[in-house]
């Protein structure tokens, strides 16, 4: 059986740790490079709001190579399309066949996804696709991992939702409507611990800061909790 040359879009939170955990299970596929999108601006993790450090830190415990897709503060659509374009060109012509993803159940994020790397000769895995998200969650716990929001849309969820440790309390108390595993964007998490692991990252809770992003007409608030690296 051939093992295809894969490398993993790593967002630093659960829905990566977990779509990992699972491909690394599977024969069929090597996974040889972790990419994450990089806010070069701010040095933090796109959406995620995460000090480099700690994702350096997570990739060390991973210990699969990993990279950043280097953005600027605010990349209009075009140009973050034209970045990616050329970082996966490259990784193309590294030998890498597959690009994999963490997503559940937005199907025009999928389509979007394939729809830009199929020309490019990039085949996609989607290791969650279409899985129940509350049980999801439940095995994500069940298996070891932990993880703790560091981003929470203010729309849905308040200021105590920010810094939180994924558990089951955590899960019981979303409030209706907001997905278990935040997939519409109602929270994201560092995952610090776990099987894909080789040993937990440390840190320290920051300050949690309250930021608007769009226009006047689109405004959407979010809480960003800052998590501090422990050498």
């Amino acid at each position: 059986m051939p093992h295809h040359k894969t490398y993993f879009n790593w967002s630093t939170g659960k829905d990566s740790a977990l779509a990992l955990y699972y491909l690394l299970q599977d024969k069929k596929y090597n996974v040889e490079y972790l990419l994450t999108a990089v806010n070069t601006h701010y040095n933090r993790v796109s959406m995620h709001g995460l000090r480099t450090r700690l994702l350096e830190q997570q990739i060390a415990a991973i210990d699969i190579p990993g990279g950043i897709l280097e953005l600027p503060e605010q990349p209009a659509n075009a140009e973050y399309e034209m970045l990616m374009k050329q970082k996966v060109t490259q990784l193309k012509a590294m030998g890498f066949e597959y690009a994999a993803f963490g997503d559940i159940f937005l199907e025009d994020l999928r389509q979007y996804r394939e729809r830009q790397l199929e020309p490019l000769g990039m085949k996609t895995i989607f290791p969650l696709w279409q899985k129940d998200s509350r049980q999801l969650m439940e095995e994500f716990i069940a298996l070891g991992f932990k993880a703790i929001t560091v981003c929470v849309n203010a729309e849905l969820l308040d200021q105590s939702f920010a810094g939180r440790v994924i558990d089951n309390d955590f899960i019981n108390s979303l409030p209706n409507g907001v997905d278990a595993c935040g997939e519409n964007g109602e929270f994201h998490t560092f995952c610090f611990d776990g099987p894909v692991f080789k040993f937990p990252i440390r840190f320290s809770i920051g300050e949690t800061v309250f930021k608007e992003y769009g226009t006047e007409e689109t405004k959407n608030g979010f809480w960003f909790c800052d998590l501090l690296p422990v050498d």
